[in-house]
């Protein structure tokens, strides 16, 4: 699809623009197929698959504030993964401030069991599947991955994520998140959405491994969860690692996912050789 075959969405902010234009010229040409997993577009998956998928399968899902954003945003990431036999896959899901927690969320669950359910058609083997995301889209990944109360009302093995590998992710609201404003896709200010919400406070067992990066000149608050959110996975008894990319901001730190070569590529490639 393209942007202007979807519903309207908020605009991007004046500091996100440039990230936006980069990610769709950067993303131009690349050939990917559509699929829907609900009724609105934006509950829809774009697939990217390899010349010679070998069963893996790399599911990621674009940020934009939880208010902004289109699947197709990530295609420059696609090359790097589907040259080396990856099936690559871009979440979209519904936006706020119409849907509000836990409407997204929801959406990507589901389109992870969608995936989940349809991986052999497109080459993939569902017992190796990872997700990723950036900003919200590594918030809504972080929190299906350490949350084990989701998998079994869609009918998935409660490891269906195999890895998580977040860019920039969000992973505390409300008191000491240092967000500097109560995001509107958690709703109204009574809504006590901000514990629920957070990876850190849901982390259910033990959870999978996790690749945790950002920019050095990321958001401070974000950088300040990335070292929490790898404390408390660790003290979880999970296996966790973060990479903090030297001279990248939050979004550089994204455009890092299309460069075969750059700070974050082989090291995710590396990950995502254990599915």
């Amino acid at each position: 699809m393209r942007p202007q075959d979807y519903p309207p969405q908020e605009p991007v902010s004046a500091v996100a623009t440039p990230y936006r234009d980069a990610c769709m010229m950067n993303s131009f040409g690349v050939p990917f197929s559509d699929f829907q997993y609900g009724s609105d577009p934006y509950q829809s998956i774009a697939i990217y698959s390899p010349a010679k998928p070998d069963g893996r399968l790399f599911a990621f899902i674009h940020g934009g504030g939880w208010v902004s954003g289109y699947k197709e945003w990530m295609s420059f990431m696609a090359p790097a993964f589907t040259a080396v036999g990856i099936t690559f896959a871009s979440i979209g899901y519904r936006l706020a401030p119409k849907y509000v927690f836990p409407a997204a969320y929801d959406d990507c669950a589901a389109a992870v069991q969608y995936l989940w359910k349809n991986a052999a058609s497109f080459g993939a083997d569902p017992k190796r599947l990872a997700v990723g995301g950036h900003s919200a889209g590594g918030h809504y990944g972080s929190l299906l991955a350490v949350k084990r109360d989701w998998q079994a009302k869609l009918g998935l093995p409660i490891d269906v994520i195999k890895i998580c590998l977040p860019i920039s992710g969000v992973f505390r609201f409300g008191t000491g998140s240092g967000l500097p404003a109560r995001p509107r896709f958690l709703g109204p200010e009574d809504s006590s959405a901000e514990t629920p919400a957070s990876p850190v406070l849901n982390i259910q067992g033990a959870p999978p491994p996790f690749f945790i990066a950002h920019g050095d000149r990321d958001f401070p608050h974000l950088m300040t969860q990335g070292a929490e959110m790898e404390t408390a996975l660790h003290n979880a008894g999970g296996e966790v690692s973060r990479l903090v990319m030297t001279d990248r901001d939050h979004f550089t730190a994204s455009l890092a996912g299309g460069e075969v070569d750059g700070p974050w590529v082989p090291q995710a490639r590396t990950w995502l050789q254990r599915l």
